[in-house]
Order: structure tokens, then sequence, then C-alpha cells
């Protein structure tokens, strides 16, 4: 899949019962399957197909991911935060390949 870590951005704190925006980016190349390569041949589907943002253990978001998505998918969505705890955030690809990162946000106060 990538060859870095994916990069996640959220607050550290929240107070409860904010709304708050998590931004999320890995990078893969997202091939959708339709160019040929310099020889003609067709270059091989492989997208991240799938990205799931689990808190303390509840489907918060998810999101099937289509070919007419971009190379390096940037995702942002908004999360109320009700409780001290884990995001999960998950990637997966259609080689089976799964990036995975976990953040914990704290209630402020």
């Amino acid at each position: 899949m990538a060859t870095e870590q994916p990069r996640v951005k959220l607050p550290k704190t929240a107070a409860k019962g904010e709304i708050i925006e998590i931004k999320t980016l890995i990078k893969h190349p997202m091939e959708s399957g339709q160019r040929k390569d310099a020889a003609g041949n067709p270059i091989p589907r492989r997208i991240i197909n799938r990205f799931t943002c689990e808190f303390n253990g509840r489907l918060l978001f998810e999101a099937k991911l289509e070919t007419a998505i971009s190379a390096n998918p940037y995702l942002e969505f908004p999360a109320k935060v009700t409780e001290d705890g884990d995001f999960v955030f998950t990637w997966v690809d259609d080689d089976g390949v799964i990036a995975t990162v976990t953040q914990h946000i704290a209630l402020a106060g």
C-alpha cells in the first residue's frame, strides 16, 4: 500500500459534545486499471477500496472508494466527541493490504 504511514490530524482534546474536524491523507497510486504502460499493456487496477473510522469500537464513518478517486486520497469529516477514546482509521486496498492508525482524544477540562 503506502510506503509512508498514513497521516491523520485531529485535536488532542475536545470539550464534551464538541464537533471536531478529522483529516486523513494516505499515499497510494490509486491506479484505475484503465491506463496502459509504455509497452501498451494494461496497468492492473489497484485502489484503496474501503476506508473506515471507528471510535471506541463503534463505526463512526465509512467510505467506499472507486476508480475515480485521485492518487493519495484525502478525506475530511466531522465527529462529535462525547467521551475520551481512541479513533481507529483503516484503509484497505484491492490487494488486501491494510493500513491502520490509532489516535487518542481526551475530554478537555
